[in-house]
């Protein structure tokens, strides 16, 4: 059985992922050593926070390091909430350098649109591209999500799906064997515990 590591970095919300995976009967465990989770068959990077603290959580672990291996090695990757920021080259949250695996920045929601930033709450994901982790899912299903800044992909092709708040933005994205979703999967009720059973079973 494929075995799932997640990555522990002190960015929160590990409880809600761990009670999800568990609930999916998945073969996972958590660390935050390099030696454990290089051994993993997958590896999924959760978490809340802001992207300097996280990066730097990452770096002082060897994490950073861990996970650029890892995409490079051609295993299956899932980053959840910070965990797609963190993929991305840049993100404008404290001008902060990120892990450089996808091409693109990560900017904040503008405030001049009366928007309530973060965005808090279930917003419906729209399907642009057919792929496995959505299998099963609707297009136009909610999912919770809790964010100030979203990736803004240089190349569209990434792009799994979009969701509107003010702007339309890339809610998940598929490069290779890395995916990344900007959502709650882990909070979203059924159709999150769907796409991460989707994931694990990639």
């Amino acid at each position: 059985m494929m075995k799932v590591g997640v990555v522990d970095y002190k960015a929160g919300n590990l409880k809600s992922v761990e009670t999800a995976l568990r609930h999916i009967g998945a073969n996972f465990f958590i660390s935050d050593r390099v030696e454990e989770l290089s051994k993993a068959d997958k590896l999924v990077i959760p978490g809340v926070g802001e992207a300097r603290a996280a990066m730097e959580n990452l770096a002082s672990r060897g994490l950073d390091t861990l996970i650029r291996d890892f995409y490079r090695s051609g295993r299956y990757l899932l980053g959840i909430c910070i965990g797609i920021q963190l993929v991305f080259e840049h993100s404008d949250e404290r001008d902060t350098t990120c892990l450089g695996l996808v091409k693109g920045n990560v900017v904040r929601f503008p405030s001049d649109m009366g928007l309530k930033v973060p965005q808090i709450g279930w917003n419906q994901v729209r399907v642009v591209r057919e792929n496995p982790l959505f299998k099963g899912i609707e297009s136009d299903t909610s999912f919770y999500f809790v964010h100030s800044f979203y990736p803004k992909p240089l190349d569209r092709s990434v792009i799994l799906s979009e969701t509107e708040y003010g702007v339309v933005f890339a809610s998940s994205i598929n490069q290779n064997n890395l995916y990344a979703v900007q959502f709650h999967p882990e909070k979203s009720g059924k159709p999150g515990l769907k796409l991460l059973e989707n994931f694990v079973e990639l």
